[in-house]
């Protein structure tokens, strides 16, 4: 096995795995796996730049990886930026700082590269189970977008599309400089009305309604799956696969945009970063499901993550 380190730049977090992997058998044993909300994206939808403020919360979360990733000892390092970086046009200090701290030079990846390395995460060690039938549909919910990828071994198509928990909550729940508690009718129609523009472009070129599992990621599925389990504390094991119904998801998604700041952060599970951008989170799952008429989401805590880790394993095999 490949000892490797695994680091991924949303909008919203910044997320570290260091594990052992085998990218022949699809082994991954995890050694730390740790999330910070850096909320790397904060006005980008409206400015097109990184502020600094963001910069900086984002650099002191990757000191912090830099002295994990020294001590477990990884053989190698693949960061991947996403969404934000993507869309910044001051993307270059970004590199820089990232350079500076880790060594490495981030990628910056595309959409379509994204969600392949997605699906890869998410799907690896599905294989051979006879309980959840292919195609699947993987959606990962990030902050700024949100990837879709249909495939079964492999990927047959994928789309990622400009909408996530926190570009929704910044251009339609936020009036007068903070977010609406709870958001008025006007503004959850305006969101939704948002969504599914981006499910139009997005099946395009995925065919969404052909999938026979649909698969989510990222922390608003989880959150929801978290809620949905009324668990007293954030529990991985607990939410990784758990399955939610299609009912489930209406009813929290609905309370979630009916409640205030602080009915949402008395949710036991619930990471104070998302308090203000889960309503958002949660309406785009709800609207994918209804446009899939998926029945429940097969809930998954391997992603991106995971998948960018099979990919540092197997370029390290190769020499590369």
């Amino acid at each position: 096995m490949t000892r490797v380190a695994a680091v991924d730049c949303g909008t919203n977090s910044i997320r570290l795995l260091v594990a052992d992997v085998d990218p022949v058998t699809g082994q991954l044993v995890d050694l730390d796996r740790r999330m910070t909300i850096v909320r790397l994206g904060q006005g980008v939808d409206k400015t097109g730049r990184l502020a600094p403020e963001a910069l900086e919360r984002t650099f002191a979360a990757c000191r912090d990886y830099a002295a994990i990733i020294k001590e477990l000892g990884a053989e190698r390092l693949r960061f991947v930026a996403t969404s934000a970086s993507r869309d910044a046009s001051n993307r270059d200090d970004f590199v820089r700082g990232v350079m500076d701290i880790l060594g490495v030079e981030p990628e910056v990846i595309t959409g379509d590269e994204e969600a392949e390395l997605s699906f890869t995460g998410a799907t690896r060690e599905l294989t051979g189970r006879d309980d959840l039938a292919r195609p699947y549909l993987v959606v990962d919910i990030g902050g700024g977008s949100t990837e879709f990828v249909v495939g079964d071994d492999a990927v047959r198509a994928g789309r990622s599309v400009n909408i996530g928990c926190v570009r929704m909550t910044e251009r339609h729940l936020i009036r007068d400089g903070k977010v609406t508690d709870p958001p008025t009718p006007d503004q959850i129609t305006a969101m939704r009305a948002d969504i599914e523009a981006a499910l139009d472009l997005a099946e395009e070129t995925v065919p969404l309604r052909g999938a026979r599992t649909l698969v989510g990621l990222a922390g608003s599925v989880t959150t929801v799956s978290a809620i949905a389990q009324n668990l007293p504390a954030y529990d991985t094991e607990a939410i990784h696969h758990s399955r939610v119904s299609y009912d489930r998801v209406r009813e929290i998604t609905e309370s979630l945009l009916r409640s205030t700041h602080a009915e949402r952060a008395a949710i036991p599970s619930m990471h104070p970063g998302r308090v203000d951008v889960i309503g958002a989170g949660a309406l785009v799952l709800l609207s994918i499901m209804e446009r899939v008429g998926a029945s429940e989401v097969v809930v998954s805590e391997h992603d991106i993550l995971d998948g960018i880790a099979f990919k540092a394993a197997e370029e390290a095999g190769a020499g590369k």
